[in-house]
């Protein structure tokens, strides 16, 4: 990837945390590489080189900086929009498929040979998928040394290194200190929260306008599997290792998270997930001024900077959700998906926290919080997997016999192995298998591709939602005009459609 020295070294000189991820400065005078925005003195030209990756720098014999924690900058925004192999290749490495099945399993899920993966990662970024992989572990073997109080050999292995000497030779690499100085040095901060529960900031690029997201997932929450909460989104996760739950509250510059693992080795993963949920790796100045050039959408956008995509931590679930929400309200899918959640083994019940559809508890009442304060709430479960979803019986789908056998027809598919809508699936393919099942048209698997697969640039023009906020905003409301009309909000029109919801 090409790093124009002097764009890179202006934003250097002024601290501008807008590229935060997009590139890593090291400054060879000290031996250590920095984000851009790092308070530190700006270093002389000469001492200066630019990475596209925290990988490259490392592999540069360079350390991070133990003050901005380039670790812990927001992704690069282009591995969330990129479609293509690399973007893909990216997402995966960072939902922990190398650790999990290595660089041949990484190879197999994108179709290219090992050899051909790694010279198209090393191009654009520096680095092949096995340093990738390492920086990743490098950061999440910091955050179990400072947040827990594990063992050092149990922190290797659930960062997912294959030996407590490799784990110890990476952490004194990148960080230039040992597992135990860097234990030492948090300070003497308690670790609270028990076993398995993780705290940590995840970061993000602002503007970010924290009501809307949460605004967005109350409105859609399905009891038992998620809920917000003064002001803090609750749900449960399906992990490759087990299940967890988070909690995730956004703050001034970051986002409070806090993790509940029911193995380790899943803390990568989770955060790579919740990072997509809430599009935290987003440039929204880059969005907001194409969708402020326009004059339908322009005031919205000045009144209301940095409204976010919410992706999805599950893609089947996103795809199960889309299906069931066919030509029918959100109200009146939560109730069908709340009867099908309470009939599925796995799934909540309802009345188990959360929203009911009526827009309060689950009999129009208060939402059941176990005790008369809200206190003491039951875990929350994670939402189905396909095969269980698929051996449902009948009763448990409260919806058009066709209807019912299209979510069964997308379970098998999916179980089988035949349908990939995780964030590292190839789009173009998926949206034509999706397309290809029946009872699936083009806004189920647009909405899937914007949502699940994160497209930044689906549109949906038939949406009753889209049309009533184009109407509202002064656009075009008929389908076919409207399309055309959206070609002006390019690449981001999956963004103007979530500010098209909110104007309806």
């Amino acid at each position: 990837m090409e790093l124009d020295f002097e764009r890179c070294y202006r934003a250097v000189d002024s601290r501008d945390q807008r590229f935060d991820g997009w590139f890593y400065t090291g400054v060879t005078s000290t031996g250590i590489y920095c984000r851009p925005s790092c308070p530190a003195m700006t270093p002389k030209r000469q001492n200066v080189r630019f990475f596209p990756s925290a990988a490259a720098a490392q592999g540069a014999g360079l350390r991070a900086c133990r003050r901005c924690r380039p670790d812990a900058a927001p992704g690069s925004p282009q591995w969330d929009v990129r479609a293509d192999v690399v973007g893909r290749a990216m997402r995966l490495i960072a939902d922990g498929v190398v650790d999990r099945d290595g660089v041949p399993g990484l190879a197999a899920r994108l179709g290219y040979t090992e050899r051909h993966l790694h010279r198209m990662l090393h191009a654009e970024l520096g680095a092949g998928p096995l340093a990738l992989a390492r920086a990743q572990r490098a950061q999440t073997a910091r955050i179990l040394i400072e947040t827990t109080e594990l063992g050092m050999a149990e922190i290797a292995f659930a960062a997912g290194f294959g030996s407590v000497r490799q784990f110890n030779d990476t952490v004194r690499e990148v960080y230039a200190a040992t597992p135990s100085d860097l234990r030492i040095s948090r300070g003497g901060r308690p670790v609270t929260g028990g076993a398995g529960t993780i705290s940590l900031r995840l970061a993000y690029r602002p503007p970010l306008h924290a009501a809307a997201l949460l605004d967005f997932l109350a409105l859609r929450a399905l009891p038992g599997v998620e809920e917000v909460r003064d002001g803090t989104y609750h749900r449960g996760l399906r992990l490759p290792h087990g299940p967890g739950s988070v909690a995730l509250t956004p703050a001034d510059g970051h986002v409070a998270a806090t993790l509940r693992l029911a193995d380790l080795r899943d803390l990568a993963p989770a955060v790579a997930r919740c990072r997509r949920l809430l599009d935290l790796d987003a440039d929204p100045v880059a969005v907001d001024a194409v969708l402020a050039a326009d004059p339908v959408l322009g005031p919205a956008v000045r009144a209301e900077p940095g409204v976010r995509l919410p992706h999805a931590v599950d893609g089947f679930e996103m795809a199960v959700r889309a299906v069931t929400t066919q030509q029918i309200s959100l109200r009146s899918a939560r109730t069908t998906l709340t009867h099908l959640l309470a009939a599925v083994a796995g799934g909540g019940p309802t009345g188990r926290g959360g929203v009911g559809p009526d827009g309060d508890g689950p009999d129009g009442d208060a939402p059941d919080g176990g005790g008369p304060d809200g206190n003491d709430r039951p875990e929350l479960s994670a939402f189905p997997d396909p095969a269980a979803v698929a051996a449902a019986p009948d009763q448990a789908f409260r919806m058009p016999a066709a209807r019912r056998e299209t979510l069964r027809a997308l379970a098998r598919t999916v179980a089988a192995g035949d349908l990939d809508l995780e964030p590292g699936g190839d789009r173009e393919e998926t949206v034509r298998r999706l397309a290809a099942l029946p009872g699936i048209g083009p806004w189920t698997a647009g909405y899937v591709a914007m949502r699940a697969l994160g497209d930044p640039d689906a549109f949906l023009p038939t949406d009753l939602g889209v049309r009533r906020g184009a109407t509202a905003l002064g656009a075009p409301d008929d389908p076919k005009t409207l399309h055309a009309y959206a070609d002006r909000w390019r690449p981001w029109r999956s963004y103007a459609v979530i500010r098209l919801w909110r104007a309806a």
